[in-house]
């Protein structure tokens, strides 16, 4: 493309590749944790007691730990925000902000596994339970990953440039993992 541009025309904007290849991506894994939903409702459909009568599931700490898996969706995007402004020193502390508190969200979960009162094989809603929660913590895990990955470009000098993409595609992922656990947490502790 010339650097010279005929007078009232616009140049084509393309897509970032990783962005785009990033939803991509999400649109998969959005089929992926829809499959998991349908199953899940399938089988509460066509089972006569749902939950199990023996299933106990606190509802107080999974919900503290959905407003901070919330709130590290507002600090991912500040550390955007930070990164957009030209403050790479902002932008690694909202990131280190978020990582902490998806580690708390992982810390939680972990717990409630281990203090529930039944297993994966102990009937049909511990296997959906443990498959749709188990899969998500895999997805923080990841998250937490692509944030150090973040982290460690930044102190090889990426960012600097203004070409934030791989940023902008952990954000996008980070986001997706929220949305997801909100609908998680609805279903497993709310509608039951």
């Amino acid at each position: 493309m010339s650097a010279v541009r005929a007078r009232g025309t616009t140049a084509a904007r393309r897509a970032d590749p990783l962005l785009f290849g990033t939803v991509a991506f999400l649109s998969s894994e959005l089929m992926f944790f829809g499959g998991l939903f349908a199953a899940y409702f399938t089988l509460r459909a066509v089972s006569a007691v749902w939950p199990p009568a023996d299933v106990n599931l606190e509802v107080l700490e999974p919900a503290i730990a959905t407003a901070l898996l919330v709130i590290s969706s507002f600090t991912m995007q500040g550390a955007l925000h930070r990164a957009r402004a030209g403050d790479l020193d902002g932008m690694r502390r909202w990131v280190g902000v978020t990582m902490l508190l998806g580690v708390l969200f992982l810390s939680s979960q972990v717990r409630t596994w281990l203090a529930a009162d039944f297993g994966v094989s102990s009937n049909a809603y511990g296997t959906m339970f443990y498959g749709m929660t188990g899969f998500h913590a895999l997805h923080v895990t990841a998250g937490i990953v692509l944030m150090l990955v973040v982290l460690g470009r930044t102190a090889q000098g990426a960012y600097r440039d203004g070409r934030l993409s791989g940023l902008e595609a952990v954000t996008y992922y980070w986001h997706f993992v929220d949305v997801v656990w909100i609908a998680l947490f609805a279903t497993i502790y709310l509608i039951k």
